[in-house]
């Protein structure tokens, strides 16, 4: 082990870093920071939106729209992160400085998610929240402000760490450091979906989301240490500017030149960046013409990024309403999302050394614009998957009752059969301890209902945009009542469970997820929700007791009837009658697999091959440029999302899916009209050619310069004979 040395002054640096195996000791503290922060930023986005949802109580579009401003926020930040760390502060002190930030606001955001702190009658809801939501917004800014500081200084930082003769190990470290990448975000999304699923609390048992929010601050904690730990060995090169604001400058300088010059009386000039040639290196000028090229193709792509993010926000809430049991495996909505860093690991490879070789060898041209085109078809195909699955769950979703709408269901609690006539549909008969399949939905306020035999008829009020079960007595003169029967969904995948009792006798039931207490004769339970899952219910009497279990799915509603002819024997189990109310989901979630099977197919030739197409198009120094203008249209995609999520309001959520594959198939379309046109160049050769001419230039200037400095010389000497010659000299 030797001391390392400054890799661009080859002196001694501050640090004191050794090199074990050719590598110097301080990118092991910088790749585990990275991957620590990976999964502090992924493990946290992966149940936001989840958060939003059912810890706020916010509707799906303004769950979405948070989340996505938050995603752009945290694609516009590392602009200011790279400037402050190249102008002001170097990349050390903007990353220890922003880490700091960050993890406040992964704190503020755990701190957040207790509902306990603000649940004064302690029910398990929040009481005030207004202050969840104002921490939960500060805690993501300052979040969105670190993440988005650190991310374009990490990377650099690290690669500064090398010398120029370390060529190779300087590749092998951002392969590692990428793979942490891809690593820290796969194990997140898996992790904290689980630990959001717990139950937790001091008063009231409710998903963990302080828990899931939590272990990302801690790991964000731990990445802050153990970069700091790392702090003496570190090359720590001095801020140099930032190219950025140079080539800022350098544009509004022409503009404002360009303008001032607007008169016809001044001659065009062959581009409008030339204007810029009073103040600016021509050199300069010229390697802004090939980043504005490239910039122009940027147009189009924040469409594709519009339609990618979704996959954290409208994708997850779509599982949501689907079965998640993969057999040995229950997968939570938010965990969906880890089939894309897996589908990424196994595609970038195949597509490097499979698909895109056997394209060549097909004689086929796949230059990286049309790559780029694919790709964005891929992802129009993907959300077009999407309204195709989600039609299919809008299937086996139940038909509530509109505002003038009600809707009822009828139970005989007798043990004899009886025929039910109801306005406006054919006589039903009803076994005994036998609910109706089905809801009836009536416009009518006050219903008849009438009995057969024997002759009863009752008038029944019902509630408009309400669901309710009548239940008929054994004992027809007795009181009819009416239940208020649930008319949404059970969110988070659970179940709406209730028992009606229809014996003589008081009954308890319980079970360890819930316990529905004392049912008196002839009435019914609150509804409890219950896990999916097997579940065993106790039913006790007086002096006996029984055991009832049931396999329970996703989302959905049941009613258990405990019959007078209860039987506490081992026959329990068939005497008790089921009535579902909301089926449970039945879409499976592996349906959402070719979805996020094109999205990251898509993503693959059009991210990864983006970058690649933008970095050869452009000289060395403008490449924090690109980068810059590829991140912003990242950014800009997220509001596209906010902007349509909030606006365009339409009632089907898979109408909105194929509106946003319309859209990106349109600026797909002329994205590859712009591609068409496209001249590919040579920055490197370009440059070279620039500068010879101007060297050329520069000899001919020496060469004239030379010239005239001889002929004033001849001047001055023949002047000087003159003068000495009397018949030449003029005459006073």
């Amino acid at each position: 082990c030797t001391d390392n040395e400054d890799p661009k002054k080859g002196k001694k640096s501050k640090g004191t870093s050794k090199e074990v195996c050719g590598y110097p000791l301080s990118i092991f503290f910088i790749v585990v920071n990275e991957f620590c922060e990976r999964f502090s930023y992924y493990g946290m986005r992966a149940v936001l939106v989840l958060y939003f949802k059912y810890f706020l109580r916010w509707d799906n579009d303004l769950a979405t729209s948070i989340y996505h401003t938050f995603v752009a926020l945290c694609y516009l930040t590392p602009i200011l992160g790279a400037i402050v760390a190249d102008s002001w502060l170097g990349k050390f002190k903007t990353i220890i400085y922003l880490s700091i930030v960050y993890a406040i606001g992964q704190v503020l955001m755990a701190v957040s998610a207790i509902h306990d702190i603000t649940d004064t009658d302690r029910d398990g809801t929040p009481d005030n929240m207004t202050f969840h939501v104002a921490l939960s917004m500060v805690g993501l800014f300052l979040i969105a402000l670190g993440t988005g500081g650190i991310k374009p200084c990490v990377a650099a930082f690290g690669g500064d760490q090398f010398s120029d003769s370390q060529d190779k190990q300087r590749r092998t470290f951002f392969s590692v450091f990428y793979l942490c990448i891809n690593g820290g975000s796969l194990l997140s999304t898996i992790i904290t979906p689980i630990l959001r699923a717990q139950e937790c609390g001091i008063y009231s048992q409710q998903k963990c989301y302080s828990l899931a929010f939590g272990v990302p601050a801690a790991l964000m904690v731990v990445a802050l240490v153990v970069f700091i730990v790392g702090s003496g060995m570190y090359y720590k090169a001095e801020p140099q500017g930032n190219i950025m604001l140079d080539v800022c400058k350098c544009i509004g300088f022409a503009i404002k030149n360009r303008y001032r010059h607007r008169s016809s009386q001044y001659p065009k000039k062959e581009h409008w960046m030339d204007w810029a040639e009073d103040k600016y290196e021509k050199l300069l000028i010229a390697q802004i013409k090939m980043v504005l090229k490239v910039l122009f193709l940027y147009i189009p792509l924040p469409m594709f990024w519009t339609l990618f993010d979704q996959k954290g926000s409208r994708w997850t809430l779509q599982a949501t309403t689907m079965d998640g049991n993969f057999g040995l495996l229950v997968i939570q909505p938010d965990q969906m999302q880890t089939v894309n860093p897996i589908l990424i690991l196994t595609l970038v490879p195949i597509m490097d050394s499979l698909i895109y070789p056997l394209i060549q060898k097909c004689g086929l041209n796949f230059t990286p614009l049309k790559r780029m085109t694919v790709g964005m078809l891929l992802a129009a195909i993907a959300f077009i998957c999407a309204a195709v699955v989600q039609i299919e769950i809008d299937k086996t979703l139940p038909t509530f009752p509109t505002a003038s709408q009600s809707q009822l269901k009828l139970l005989n609690m007798g043990s004899n059969p009886v025929t039910v006539n109801l306005p406006g549909n054919d006589p039903l008969v009803l076994s005994p301890a036998q609910a109706s399949e089905e809801f009836f939905t009536f416009e009518a306020g006050n219903i008849s209902v009438s009995i057969a035999s024997p002759a009863v008829t009752k008038i029944i009020s019902l509630e408009k945009e309400h669901r309710q079960t009548l239940l008929i007595p054994s004992n027809l003169t007795d009181e009819w009542q009416l239940t208020d029967d649930v008319t949404a969904k059970p969110e988070q995948g659970n179940n709406a469970i209730r028992f009606i009792n229809g014996m003589s006798t008081t009954v308890n039931v319980s079970t360890v997820a819930a316990d529905f207490g004392l049912i008196e004769p002839f009435y019914y339970s609150n509804y409890s929700l219950i896990k999916n899952g097997k579940v065993t219910f106790t039913i006790s009497g007086s002096s006996q007791s029984c055991e009832y279990s049931r396999d329970f799915g996703f989302g959905s509603s049941y009613t258990f009837f405990i019959p007078s002819t209860l039987d506490f024997g081992p026959n329990c189990q068939e005497s008790i009658t089921v009535a579902e109310d909301i089926k449970p989901n039945s879409a499976h979630m592996a349906l959402q697999i070719p979805q996020y099977f094109f999205i990251t197919a898509g993503e693959v030739m059009f991210s990864v091959t983006g970058l690649e197409f933008s970095y050869s198009q452009a000289p060395n120094n403008m490449k924090a440029v690109l980068q810059a203008g590829w991140l912003f249209t990242v950014a800009i995609g997220n509001f596209i999302v906010l902007i349509v999520a909030e606006l365009a309001k339409l009632p089907e959520q898979w109408a909105e899916y194929i509106l946003f594959a319309s859209l990106l198939i349109a600026v797909c379309f002329i994205f590859s009209i712009m591609a068409y046109f496209y001249t590919y160049i040579d920055p490197a050769e370009i440059e070279a050619q620039f500068k010879k001419k101007l060297n050329a230039d520069d000899e001919d200037d020496k060469s004239k310069l030379q010239k005239t400095e001889v002929e004033m010389v001849r001047k001055d000497s023949n002047k000087s004979h003159d003068e000495d010659d009397p018949a030449k000299q003029t005459k006073m």
